[in-house]
């Protein structure tokens, strides 16, 4: 993740199997290695990545992260889980699930706290 944030494009693949999958549920993108690679390394206006969870055990991991990224209404926040498989020592296996952080929640889908 430290190659990301530091937008070392170039050290990516080796962190990454060549049978490498990304699956963004979100989206229901699915990517290759290189195809990842150059998404994140063309993604607009991507400024930061930085991990806030990360817990794993033998050949799974699960990450937390905050993206920010600039456009023209100014920072972007977003909200990642990461859920990684390795094989070989590398990533072979990713899924990806975003969300816009100043995203409400729809309406209806809370308890009104004032009625506690």
């Amino acid at each position: 993740m430290i190659a990301i944030d530091e937008h070392r494009w170039d050290d990516l693949a080796q962190y990454l199997h060549p049978e490498f999958r990304c699956l963004l549920v979100h989206t229901g993108e699915v990517f290759t290695r290189d195809a990842w690679i150059r998404f994140n390394a063309g993604y607009p206006g991507f400024e930061r990545l930085v991990v806030e969870d990360l817990v794993g055990e033998d050949d799974a991991s699960a990450c937390r992260s905050h993206v920010t990224s600039r456009a023209d209404e100014g920072v972007l926040n977003f909200a990642c889980a990461s859920f990684a498989r390795l094989r070989d020592g590398v990533i072979v296996e990713l899924t990806e699930v975003w969300t816009d952080m100043e995203r409400q929640a729809p309406a209806g889908t809370r308890v009104d706290r004032t009625a506690v």
